[in-house]
């Protein structure tokens, strides 16, 4: 019964992960280019909350609760699907850690403009390409990881 536990908190962690990570993504991706300033604003303010309360505890929790499951299976990093696993959600986390950075910075751009009635500036286009370019290595990776998580391949 603990193994079905863990393995569900598991599961449900990386969804939750997952489907936060492509859902702020893709609503703040979506109004970013529509360019209104006062409707960035407003989702990138939610975009950080989210990223704050789901993605933060679940990066936390995936690694926690796979570390038991490998102890409850008897499991150890030899088994390369596990080793390739925690590689690539260590990249992933690597990426999402300034994703984080330049969302609260984005959130404070749009709001600034906003308030002074102004087109998003340079500098909310600059934090929007690097936050674009890291969030596709970070998207395979997580997709990959669901994959070895699933198929077990070696």
């Amino acid at each position: 019964m603990e193994y079905l536990i863990v393995k569900w908190v598991h599961v449900l962690s990386s969804t939750i992960l997952f489907g936060t990570g492509v859902g702020t993504a893709f609503y703040l991706f979506a109004i970013s280019l529509g360019r209104d300033t006062r409707a960035v604003a407003t989702i990138t303010r939610y975009v950080v909350v989210a990223d704050w309360i789901f993605t933060a505890s679940t990066i936390v929790l995936q690694p926690l609760s796979g570390w038991y499951l490998m102890h409850l299976m008897g499991l150890t990093m030899e088994a390369r699907w596990i080793a390739w696993s925690v590689a690539l959600f260590a990249l992933a986390t690597a990426c999402w850690l300034p994703v984080l950075w330049l969302q609260v910075r984005m959130r404070d751009v749009a709001n600034a403009a906003a308030t002074r009635g102004e087109p998003l500036p340079r500098r909310y286009w600059r934090y929007f390409a690097w936050w674009t370019a890291l969030g596709f290595p970070a998207l395979f990776a997580f997709l990959a990881v669901f994959y070895l998580m699933v198929a077990k391949p070696y």
